[in-house]
């Protein structure tokens, strides 16, 4: 009973406990579905939630939320291939160039809520419909096939079995949970999402704070854009999109407050799991898509409340 009270203490762990019964009871009853390449396929899928909640997770962190963090994923898997020089055989000048204008993106949205004083949410949704009608214009509706080798070799390659998504998400989550748990950078963020005024008075600039979460969260958004670009082998018009609200969820589910000032990465990544494996679950059904729209958000509703997203204070 005890171990049961803590759980529901510790967010994280809870949310970790959740994928486990879930894993469970789904390889107990779905034939195939606890085999090792399944698991794996889930988890590779989940990487890339993972990697776009990464820079999500700071963001909210602060108060605010990243609205475009599907239309710099799609950004990314478009122009990628679009910049790609041929003079370089590794396509490592292409990664760079894809991520530094993702990173500009969230440079700009940083921006934008730092000295023009616009709300993040409203800031980013208004980049995110920028960004979706030059794609438009650009791409039109045709997609564009990657052939950049470095990309293909995220995308595809396997060391010692392991797709290289997953080892990509392990090392952004090393580096996110070392960020907001081990300097001073991540104390700033919690405080000013907590009580921005208090930190203002004690020091801490917000301007900054703000420009680094956002342009982090568009780098993060970029990375995403990349991995989903060498998985599909094309990058089209909506490619990122399913990865907004996921991105969101993750962050939420995995117990971080959507109001600030609380919260971890070591949440978002079970959280991640956790989308991935319910999607899965519903897809099993063969329902319509609109019947697994409202089973995947009946589920989403009902893990948060489970999980017990708000501690009462």
């Amino acid at each position: 009973m005890n171990m049961i009270r803590s759980a529901f203490r510790n967010p994280p762990l809870l949310t970790l406990l959740l994928v486990a019964l879930v894993w469970i009871v789904a390889s107990l009853s779905l034939r195939g579905f606890g085999a090792y390449g399944h698991l794996r396929y889930l988890l590779e899928l989940a990487a890339v939630i993972g990697i776009a909640a990464a820079g999500q997770t700071l963001v909210i962190l602060m108060g605010g939320i990243d609205l475009s963090v599907g239309a710099v994923i799609t950004v990314t898997a478009i122009l990628l291939p679009l910049i790609s020089p041929a003079w370089d055989p590794t396509g490592l000048a292409g990664i760079v160039a894809a991520l530094a204008i993702a990173t500009g993106i969230g440079l700009m949205n940083g921006a934008g809520a730092a000295y023009l004083r616009v709300p993040p949410i409203i800031m980013t949704l208004a980049m995110a419909t920028f960004l979706q009608g030059l794609l438009v214009i650009v791409a039109g509706g045709s997609a564009v096939t990657v052939s950049n080798p470095a990309v293909i070799l995220l995308g595809q390659a396997r060391p010692l079995g392991i797709p290289s998504g997953i080892i990509l998400w392990l090392v952004v989550s090393i580096v996110v949970l070392l960020l907001v748990h081990r300097m001073p950078i991540g104390a700033r963020f919690l405080a000013l999402g907590a009580n921005p005024l208090a930190a203002r008075l004690s020091g801490v600039s917000a301007t900054r704070n703000t420009l680094v979460a956002h342009t982090l969260s568009g780098f993060f958004a970029g990375l995403a854009g990349i991995l989903v670009l060498g998985m599909n082998r094309q990058g089209y018009v909506g490619i990122g999109d399913p990865y907004l609200l996921t991105s969101i969820a993750a962050v939420v589910l995995g117990g971080t407050s959507i109001l600030g000032g609380r919260g971890t990465y070591a949440g978002t990544v079970p959280g991640a799991i956790l989308l991935v494996t319910t999607t899965a679950l519903i897809t099993v059904v063969n329902a319509s898509p609109g019947w697994r729209s409202i089973m995947f958000g009946t589920l989403i509703l009902a893990l948060l409340l489970v999980s017990g997203r708000e501690a009462r204070r």
